[in-house]
């Protein structure tokens, strides 16, 4: 049985052909927890100058929110803020942001999206930037909850003797939200067993 597409050309692709990407597909998009933190895994020993390395201030972000009392989305993106570092080292919050939208708030994306300009509030004078920068967006409704994200749990999270819950605390969180996406293109498509 051809357990495989059959067209070397999208366009001369079949509703069969989808049928069998479809079914392949379910598989796949469960595992999307699995590479997130097998990706997130990939910061550590990371440390790019930093008093620790980029795994563990995720984790200590995490931390810090989770016992703050955050909710489970925000501490899974607290988590993964950064979990773009390593293919957008110009533009991380960018990659993490693109992870997380399909499945989180509009508030929790924004606040990852642009935490790397409320983030430079605290060291952007120092590379002879504007600190500032983030009044840009003064007035934007979720400007609050980003610069408290950073100044609450982002920059305190490269601390050395900072409490660092392990990764397995929040993988079930992980899993959860990640589960089923909430806006997606492909959210109104129909399963393959439903178009046979």
């Amino acid at each position: 049985m051809n357990t495989r597409a059959s067209f070397s050309n999208m366009k001369d692709s079949t509703r069969d052909d989808w049928q069998l990407i479809g079914q392949e597909f379910a598989p796949y998009a469960k595992a999307l927890p699995d590479r997130i933190l097998a990706h997130l895994k990939i910061l550590e020993g990371d440390y790019g100058g930093f008093p620790v390395d980029r795994y563990t201030h995720s984790l200590q972000t995490a931390t810090l929110a989770l016992k703050d009392g955050r909710d489970e989305e925000y501490v899974v993106c607290a988590l993964l803020h950064d979990i773009g570092d390593t293919l957008g080292s110009f533009n991380h919050p960018d990659i993490a942001a693109a992870i997380l939208k399909p499945f989180v708030s509009d508030a929790n994306h924004w606040m990852v999206q642009n935490h790397g300009i409320f983030q430079g509030y605290h060291f952007f004078h120092h590379l002879g930037l504007d600190r500032e920068m983030r009044e840009q967006f003064a007035g934007h409704a979720f400007y609050d909850i980003t610069a408290e994200f950073c100044d609450l749990y982002d920059a305190p999270a490269f601390n050395q003797a900072g409490e660092t819950l392990p990764l397995a605390e929040f993988e079930p969180m992980v899993r959860r939200v990640f589960e089923r996406p909430r806006r997606s293109i492909y959210s109104a498509a129909k399963p393959a067993a439903q178009t046979a």
